[in-house]
């Protein structure tokens, strides 16, 4: 019941650069190496999203004399190819490729090092890589070796205020282990040839996250290691949510666009401290896999200081940017919030089809995704929005009634006792309806809670009215579907064996209205929706509360009637009954969709978190 916007253009933005190179015909000349000199040049694919890829050279000066100019050649197979290029100017001939430093990157002294970039097509890997003419690892003829393997994920202990020290399994390579990096929340702090360091110098109660990387007798560095989180000693811990409930949001990927919504703001608006989880969307699914949808908003948009939830810029050149890097710090700042990966949601719900054909290989997939080594700190878990199993929602699934369950207990079985696994589930309570499609009952067993997508019920796709509330809490006189409540869904659910705490009740930070409507009461006809910031029929509640005040309440819930438009929407006013009403009934708590429709200062927010105490 949830909807979104066309999904932007995920290519990387560049700024003062000066090459953006498409293939051409002539073949550079090679320079000539520079005399005592050695050097490694090292590739790593930085992003793939499928239809091509983001690729990283590193050059690095590892000899004792300074390098004056580089060439880097290498091979792609047939169908790959650079489309565009940063940092150096690449050039072709066939499938034969060179880059070139530019003019103010050329000079190295010993033990620098540089990097330039490419988005490219296909799916193929370099191969055969010169470096001035020479091996790509240091050596005068031969071919590149292997990097090492990442080391084991490392294991932390004598954490103190101020002190912690790490220990990890080693790394292999076939030509030796030269020494580690100890990355601290993406950045190198250490250089050890151990498999131990002691990190001192750090702030009491604070949160940090640690992994390791190997660099062989080539100096080429392998993959990073597992995440480690680890929180020192002493502070003062941040206030947790409303005591014994959940309060969770949903922090939309896209919102970084056009809603210039950023996690900042977050902490800008007060709602980080009110909060106890938020929901990170949408990864979607293709192929029966968990995949990211945009990158680039992810995990690669840089941020200016101002900008950044800590005050520190992004650099060109650290392993995690993006919203993920933010999150990481909201999660140094807040430590209570737990963040879960959701996967779906109203557009990328077709492939659930196929991912229940075999839970298993779904669960592995989805699992490799959000505990991804380079953000498994970030994610304390997996939320599925599948709209809907076994049943219609953008597209039909006809998966059967237990597809659900085992896509859930797969899940759980993947993710163990020691990560949440949730799900958004309709809130469709009529007879045969989407509720009885599914075994929720049945799956409750595999999940910490449901999200009850208890909003949307009615909406200006029936473009005529009648004019309904879209959240109602309970029936009213003259409601156009019986069933399309929120407290018939959760009566329904608990009735299919749902435990009342693992139910959360869902509140939406927008309205939906119509227009020409001339009756100030619910059951108006209309001529259609009404003007949107975003889409037709629908707008946030900052944008609501003073375009269009509510003057009426229905069903628990609040409506407007301005000029032609009517429209229906939550205020703290209906949010603090509805968070009594979830008391009362014994639920888990509450949720909402989404942060960015709130206030500047978090007014829903705080309606939600006064209401559950």
């Amino acid at each position: 019941m949830r909807f979104r916007p066309t999904p932007r253009v995920r290519h990387r933005l560049i700024a003062g650069l000066t090459t953006l190179v498409l293939p051409f015909a002539a073949l550079v000349g090679l320079s000539t190496p520079a005399a005592a000199a050695e050097a490694t040049a090292t590739y790593a694919k930085t992003q793939d999203w499928g239809s091509g890829f983001e690729g990283k050279w590193t050059v690095k000066n590892t000899g004792t004399t300074s390098i004056s100019s580089w060439t880097v050649e290498w091979d792609f197979p047939a169908g790959t190819k650079v489309t565009s290029a940063w940092d150096a100017t690449v050039t072709n001939s066939g499938d034969h490729w060179t880059a070139k430093n530019l003019g103010w990157n050329g000079t190295l002294a010993p033990g620098a090092s540089v990097s330039f970039g490419f988005n490219g097509s296909g799916s193929g890997s370099p191969a055969n890589c010169k470096l001035n003419g020479a091996s790509c690892d240091g050596g005068p003829t031969v071919p590149g070796d292997n990097p090492p393997s990442a080391p084991g994920t490392p294991t932390a202990s004598d954490i103190t205020d101020t002190s912690v020290k790490l220990s990890w399994s080693a790394a292999t390579d076939d030509k030796g282990i030269k020494n580690y990096d100890v990355l601290r929340d993406g950045s190198v702090v250490a250089t050890v040839t151990g498999t131990t360091y002691t990190n001192t110098g750090l702030t009491a109660g604070t949160d940090y996250s640690y992994s390791v990387q190997a660099r062989d007798t080539g100096n080429q560095t392998g993959p990073v290691s597992g995440a480690r989180a680890v929180r020192t000693t002493g502070g003062v811990v941040d206030p947790p949510g409303p005591a014994g409930k959940t309060s969770l949001g949903y922090f939309v990927e896209w919102g970084v666009y056009g809603r210039n919504y950023h996690v900042k703001n977050l902490v800008s608006s007060g709602s980080a401290s009110k909060i106890t989880h938020i929901n990170y969307a949408f990864a979607n699914v293709k192929n029966g896999q968990c995949t990211m949808d945009d990158s680039f908003a992810a995990i690669d948009k840089a941020y200016t200081a101002d900008q950044s939830v800590d005050g520190v810029a992004d650099t060109w050149d650290q392993p995690l940017r993006g919203n993920f890097n933010q999150l990481r710090k909201l999660k140094a700042k807040y430590p209570h919030i737990k963040i879960l990966y959701s996967v779906g949601g109203w557009t990328y719900s077709g492939g659930f089809g196929q991912a229940a054909q075999n839970p298993a290989a779904f669960a592995e997939s989805c699992y490799k995704l959000v505990e991804d080594p380079r953000w498994a700190d970030v994610f304390d878990g997996i939320d599925i929005d599948w709209e809907y199993p076994n049943a219609c929602g953008l597209t039909c699934d006809s998966s059967g009634p237990a597809a659900f369950k085992n896509l859930m207990s797969a899940l759980r079985t993947k993710f163990g006792p020691n990560n949440l696994v949730t799900a958004a589930i309709t809130a469709d309570a009529t007879a045969g309806g989407k509720i009885d499609a599914a075994d929720y009952g049945g799956a409750a067993a595999s999940v910490d809670w449901y999200n009850v997508m208890t909003y949307d019920f009615f909406g200006a796709w029936a473009k005529n009215g009648p004019t309904a509330p879209h959240s109602p809490l309970t029936p009213y006189a003259g409601i156009p579907q019986d069933g399309f409540t929120s407290s018939q869904a959760i009566a329904k659910l608990k009735a299919k064996g749902v435990p009342a705490s693992k139910l959360l009740l869902g509140i939406g930070f927008y309205g939906r209205g119509w227009t020409g409507v001339t009756q100030a009461a619910p059951g108006g006809t209309a001529t259609g929706p009404a003007a949107g910031t975003y889409e037709a029929g629908i707008e946030d509640y900052k944008v609501l509360k003073t375009k269009c005040p509510a003057n009426g309440t229905v069903a628990g819930t609040a409506y407007a009637h301005c000029g032609s438009d009517w429209w229906s929407y939550d205020t703290p006013a209906t949010i603090a009954s509805k968070m009594t009403w979830a008391k009362n009934q014994g639920l888990g708590g509450a949720f909402f969709w989404e942060f960015s429709g709130d206030t500047a200062n978090g007014e829903l927010v705080s309606a939600i978190r006064s209401g559950l105490g």
